[in-house]
């Protein structure tokens, strides 16, 4: 599933919309004393009331929106697990016993409460539907309709939501003409935030991957991995930060932890030229080959591949390890990076940086930063010194 597909899925979900069906809805409402089921109840989304409908969608539109291995992660399905939860949602998206998919869920939402221990009341939403799309994009200049022919995706979406207790208020009556101190007892259920979900199955290039699923979080990048390798035994994911992480390590292993800024702005450049030119469906990745590809050319010197091999090797173990390219670039053309000081904080976007030193100036470290027009600060116009 890539970024463009997820996007389509999500824009679907609006209400009056011939392109997404909802067949059924099932809540399940969680104690937090207990940790067990409180109630539960399944019914046509078609009969929920339209007030309801618009607030759930806007749920399931929240829980699908945020960047690919921040917030949404997708999923392999462990091969080798006990009551594996792909067989469950299998059965679910396949079965038309409304009740046997209600069981089918409840059986998900068991293996939610084992080793589990929720602060607050819990309701966890399941949805069953099917969206369409085009087999192939619409030609505006023929007569026939995107819509003659379609791609139909059976799924399944959960949404696990905590509750809130309302504050205490104090009110006005107009019929009474008086101030009465209220206190509602019933809990608001916090569909705005989601605490995490899931949309099965996977999509890649309009198929149906039944083998993966796509893991939703509410925190970015802080993927909950109980949920993700016991409820639905899915192989542990490894996000966006720590991709980061690992770049950075293997870098600093073949240069040093001291580099400039130049080089960094050319790495920079060089992983947005990969990007931009693969032409893929699955996300572009970086081998230790690559790696030293892009240090070579950024000016590094002897940087040879036994280097680079022995970098990926010290760092995660394994020198055959393929790094998310996205995951390593910050957003190429915002502000992205901040350079932090004791000063000032800096932002810069990592096309930018290379206009940005460190220099020594009568024996302090500076920061140099080349620009191309007067620096206005409060109103007044900086008058330019000559070093």
């Amino acid at each position: 599933m890539i970024k463009k597909e997820i996007a389509h899925i999500r824009k679907h979900f609006k209400l009056d919309n011939e392109m997404l069906k909802l067949f059924e809805i099932f809540n399940v409402y969680i104690m937090k004393e207990s940790n067990e089921i409180y109630h539960y109840e399944r019914q046509p989304f078609a009969l929920v009331d339209r007030e309801k409908q618009e607030l759930y969608m806007a749920n399931f539109k929240k829980l699908l929106t945020g960047e690919l291995d921040q917030k949404m992660f997708e999923l392999k399905f462990q091969e080798e697990a006990e009551q594996p939860t792909q067989v469950l949602l299998h059965q679910g998206l396949v079965t038309g016993n409304p009740e046997e998919w209600q069981d089918l869920m409840l059986l998900l939402v068991e293996k939610m409460l084992v080793d589990t221990v929720y602060e607050q009341d819990t309701v966890i939403t399941f949805v069953r539907g099917q969206y369409s799309r085009p087999t192939k994009a619409r030609n505006e200049e023929a007569e026939q309709s995107e819509k003659d022919e379609m791609f139909a995706n059976l799924f399944i979406l959960c949404s696990v939501n905590s509750t809130e207790q309302q504050r205490k208020t104090l009110m006005f009556d107009y019929v009474e003409r008086e101030f009465k101190y209220n206190v509602f007892v019933d809990p608001i259920i916090k569909l705005n935030t989601p605490e995490q979900g899931f949309f099965y199955p996977s999509v890649t290039d309009n198929y149906s991957d039944v083998n993966r699923i796509l893991y939703c979080t509410g925190r970015a990048n802080e993927p909950n991995f109980q949920f993700i390798e016991q409820v639905l035994n899915a192989e542990k994911t490894v996000t966006a930060i720590e991709e980061r992480t690992i770049f950075e390590d293997i870098v600093k292993e073949v240069t040093g932890e001291q580099i400039d800024v130049a080089t960094i702005a050319h790495v920079y450049e060089e992983i947005h030229r990969v990007i931009e030119s693969n032409e893929e469906e699955e996300p572009a990745k970086l081998d230790y080959k690559d790696v030293e590809r892009m240090l070579t050319l950024s000016g590094v010197e002897d940087v040879t591949s036994e280097k680079v091999e022995r970098a990926f090797q010290n760092v995660v173990d394994d020198k055959n390890y393929e790094i998310k390219a996205s995951s390593v670039l910050p957003k190429f053309t915002s502000k992205s990076i901040r350079i932090d000081t004791k000063v000032a904080t800096i932002t810069v976007s990592p096309q930018d940086l290379k206009y940005v030193r460190q220099v020594n100036y009568q024996g302090k470290r500076c920061i140099l930063i080349e620009v191309d027009e007067d620096v206005v600060i409060e109103g007044f116009t900086l008058s330019t010194e000559t070093l």
